[in-house]
This record gives structure tokens, sequence and C-alpha cells, in this order.
């Protein structure tokens, strides 16, 4: 694979030309007789065992192991303690397979399962439950698929040598969430570079689990030649923020940029300054809909979320047992989370997460369950739903969009007036005075200029910073009906180029009025020329390249994310 070379579509290409095979088009298949699953392509005529020789027959598209922990749960609800304890078990979401049958978990099962009861169920068997046979059927289906497990491995380890290539080991970072794909990514990489010292950035967003920064701890002592490095914001409390402008929703999660890439961009920086990076991460194209449009290979664009990298994945095309096997046979470390059950451990209370994973929140994590419902139910009754707790169990808290019924959302709200004095003029109402820190915010447009306005009307000028000429003025203003207000005049463009300056300048007045420090314009500047110091958003003029990539609608929804967060369905 010396000669390989990266592909756009997200594959290696071989000497020859030809595409590798896509690795997440196989099935999982079943061998009654060795009883294991088995990860083949579907075969034109029949799929056999490696192992026995026996046929094999199709089970499901995707598999993962149920460790003992989640077994005896999982029979618990069934009402069959321990029945299992010798089985070879193994799951799919929410249907498992004991010894190749089938059986369904439903998700009225979990809604009406006794929680207190199933806790004291889970402590009385807990130590009978150590008897068990998974060891024993992990090793077979790991013996039994190991042509596969050295494909994706040979595979990745070629992928990893030809994307690191285009840089120096000093500019290669690997995102460590916790989890098992970015665990098999550290451990992948680590050894395809034969480099133990890597820089590797875990992204504490407050709201782990607590397996989670166990793990991280772990990982961290068996890895000391690591550079390991924590990214957390320190000045904001996902409470307070979520009383302000709500819980994150499926459609809304902006705890993402405030409590993971934001913080993640500031130790980048402080890192590598202005230089780009090549960031390798455990992004995989089975995970969701949304993450099968992602490139393999990823420079810029409105899915790289920080800007100053170019992002990498390994395994974007392994599949949940792929993980799974590379884990079970390498014998490495990982989250004790997955051998509850869970199968995803980003934040415990994200949104995104399933009814199977809020009912074992409810087991292993009760008191802060507890604590975020009443948290949720108290805000379904601010913003006036009739029923909280039904809004709340229903999950329909989830599905919120936008700042409805909540104060907050006015911030976001451009409201202006055209000026019936000067053409190309608006009057936009803000709700503080004009100050240093409003116009800090046209830095982007070009030269902001204090001196060439005319003093008595306390005028600033902004000037393009090609030709010099003045394309903006901004005026403090008094207008009726506005606690405050100011006057921006678009000038010296063409007609199309006065309504874009009109509407990215109504952008910067919605970041005045509604800025709540996501951090979301610190990643999506590759220049680092903006940052939040405290309550302040301040953009360095040596440093602003005059992208304009923090006024436009296409990085940067509406000029703000606020804008996505609270805009309300029936504007004033």
């Amino acid at each position: 694979m010396s000669n390989s070379k990266l592909n756009k579509n997200m594959h290696v290409v071989s000497k020859n030309g030809q595409l590798i095979r896509q690795f997440s088009s196989a099935l999982i298949f079943y061998c009654d007789k060795c009883n294991i699953p088995l990860i083949q392509d579907l075969n034109e005529q029949e799929n056999y065992c490696p192992s026995c020789g026996e046929k094999v027959h199709y089970l499901s598209a995707d598999l993962r192991p149920v460790f003992p922990k989640e077994r005896l749960l999982f029979e618990i609800i069934k009402k069959v303690p321990l029945e299992f304890s010798k089985s070879s078990v193994w799951a799919s979401n929410s249907r498992y397979y004991v010894d190749g049958k089938s059986y369904n978990l439903s998700t009225k099962e979990l809604k009406e399962a006794d929680v207190e009861k199933i806790i004291s169920e889970l402590k009385k068997y807990s130590a009978q439950n150590e008897k068990n046979n998974f060891e024993l059927y992990a090793e077979r289906f790991c013996k039994a698929n190991r042509t596969r497990l050295n494909e994706i491995i040979d595979e990745a380890i070629a992928f990893i040598k030809e994307v690191a290539s285009k840089t120096d080991n000093e500019h290669l970072v690997l995102s460590f969430s916790g989890g098992k794909d970015s665990t098999v990514t550290a451990d992948l990489v680590t050894k395809a570079l034969s480099n133990p010292s890597l820089v590797h950035i875990f992204g504490d967003t407050t709201l782990e689990f607590p397996f989670t920064t166990e793990y991280a701890s772990r990982f961290r002592k068996e890895h000391p030649r690591a550079i390991f490095m924590t990214a957390k914001n320190e000045e904001q409390n996902f409470l307070e923020v979520a009383k302000q402008i709500g819980p994150p929703a499926r459609m809304m999660r902006w705890c993402c940029s405030m409590f993971k890439t934001g913080p993640i961009t500031r130790i980048l920086n402080n890192l590598f300054g202005e230089e780009h990076i090549i960031t390798f991460y455990g992004i995989r194209k089975v995970e969701s809909t949304a993450r099968s449009k992602y490139n393999r290979v990823q420079e810029g664009g409105e899915n790289v979320k920080i800007q100053k990298q170019t992002v990498a994945s390994p395994i974007f095309e392994w599949k949940d047992a792929d993980i799974w096997l590379y884990l079970l046979s390498n014998k490495v470390d990982f989250n004790d989370a997955y051998k509850l059950g869970y199968d995803r451990v980003g934040c415990w209370c994200c949104p995104n997460n399933n009814e199977r994973a809020q009912f074992l929140s409810k087991i292993y994590m009760s008191e802060q369950s507890k604590v975020w419902r009443n948290f949720l139910i108290d805000f379904a009754k601010n913003i006036g739903k009739p029923d909280p707790e039904e809004y709340v169990d229903s999950g329909n808290w989830k599905k919120r969009q936008g700042g409805n019924g909540l104060a907050a959302s006015e911030d976001v709200k451009i409201k202006f007036t055209n000026c019936t004095a000067e053409d190309n003029a608006k009057i936009y109402r803000l709700n503080k005075p004009v100050d240093e820190n409003f116009l800090n915010l046209f830095i982007p447009f070009g030269k902001v200029s204090t001196e060439l306005g005319q003093k008595l009307l306390n005028e600033t000028l902004v000037l393009d910073i090609s030709s010099n000429v003045p394309i903006l003025s901004i005026q403090p203003f008094i207008h009726d009906g506005y606690s405050f207000a100011v006057k921006i005049k678009t000038m010296n463009v063409d007609k199309k180029g006065h309504e874009t300056l009109q509407r990215q300048s109504g952008y910067q007045v919605r970041k005045f009025n509604s800025c709540r420090q996501c951090l979301k314009c610190e990643s999506l500047c590759s220049s680092g020329a903006i940052s939040i110091l405290g309550n302040k958003y301040f953009i360095d003029k040596e440093k602003c390249v005059h992208c304009k990539k923090c006024v436009s609608q296409s990085f940067l929804t509406g000029g703000c994310m606020m804008d996505k967060y609270l805009k309300t369905k029936v504007e004033n």
C-alpha cells in the first residue's frame, strides 16, 4: 500500500487503482454450531463459518456484545434472572440475541419497569452473575473473525500513514471522547505511527458519565507518554445557561459549541496558534444519517466544526461489531458504561439519547436523573406547557425548537426601521448603548475608523480593506420606541452590496444583543481572531483576515447561534 493515495470519497486507492471495498456493507451472520456471530459480506451462494465450516444464517445489520451486567439487567426485566448466564448473548439496539434466538426489549417494558426493585435485584444477583460464559464466546468471536479484523486494521493503518504523511507528528492531534470509537482510533493511530507521545485532547463537557471521567483517568495513567490535555469550559454552568435559553434539544444542541467544540478550540489555539493541524477522530458513517454524509477526510466546510483543522477518520467504514472485535481481540481497556448496556457515551443527558439510555441512567445515575427531570419539569412550567410532567416524560422536550416562552428570545430579533432622511440607512434596535464592543464587531468588514467619522455625530466609518473607501457609517441614534439604537448606512457599493452589507450588519447587531458566549465563533475563526473574554466578544484586528465566515449564513445561521436556539415561531 506504499503507493496508495487519499481519495476525496473516503477510500484508499491501491496500486492498481481499485477502491478497497466498503467495510460497512458487511452483515452479521450466525453460526449455530459455534454459537457466535460472524461479520461477513453477503455471498451470492452461501456463507460459511471459518471455524467449523458450517453454513451460517443472517442475523442482523450490526451487533454488539452484551456484557454480564447488561445481560443480568435484561434477565431481571424479563423476570428470568441468571437464566442466560451460560449463553452467547448479543444485541442490536433493543433487540437481544440469546444463542441466536431473538428477544425484543420494548420501550413499554422500560417505562413500566420498577426501577427501585431492579436496583435491588441487581445487587442481589451480583455475586452469582460473576459465573458466566462471556469470555468463552468473546474469544470464539474474535478467533472466527480474525481475517476480517486483519483486513480492517491493515486498511486503517495504511490510511493513517498516508494522512499523517501530509504533516509532521507535532501537528497531529487525537480527539479523545472516552467513547469506544475514539479509544480504537487512538490505539490505531498510536500503533500505526509508532508514536506514543501524540497530543490527545479530551473534551470534558461537565456532562460526562462518571464512567467516562474514570476511564479518561485510567487512559491517562496507562499512556504516560501521551500528551493528554483536557478541554473544559470553566466559565459557564450548564444548568444556568439552560435556564436562560432552554435545555438542548435534538435540533438545537447549543451545548456542543459551548462545552465541547469551543474549549477544544481554545486548547488548539494555545498549542498551535494559527498553524493548521490534522485531527484523527472516531466518526463512523453508520452512526447516523448525518454522519453518513461526511467525508472520511474533510478540510474546511460546514461539517468541520473547528476550521483550523483537517479531520480524518480511520474507522469511518467500521461497524459496531468491528469496533468490538478490535477491542476484545486486542484486550484494549474501554469505558465501563458499555458493560452496563449504554451504546453511546456522550453527555449523559443528551437529547439524542434513546429510551434505553435514559432508563439505564435512572438505574446507574439515579440522583442525577432526578435532578435533571425536575429541571426539565420546571422549565416546562416556565414556558407555559399545560402538562409539564407529560411534556418531559414523553420526550417532547427533545423536539423543542426555538425560544417560545423564553424572555431571551427577544434579543435575537433584528428590529429596525428604514431611515427616512437617508438612502441605504437603517436604524436598528439595541438592548444596550453603542460602545467600543459594538464597533469591534465590524472589524471583519474592513478598517474601523472613529477618527474619520463626523465627530459631532459620534460617527464611525468602516473602510473597505482593499480600496480604503468608506463602505459603512455607524452612528448612535435616538429613536422612538427603542431604548437604544444605532443607524447603519451602507455606501460606495452596488445594489447587491448594499443588501449584503445591511444583512451582515444585522447579524452583528444580533450578536451584540444576544451573545451568550457559546464559543461557536471562536471555533469558526480559522485565524484565531475571535475570542470570548469573560462576557466580552472580541475580534483582534491584527489577526482578522476578513474572510467574513462569522457573518456568513452558510457557516453561521443568522450570524449567531442564538438565532437558531431562540428564534420564535411568530416574529414580531
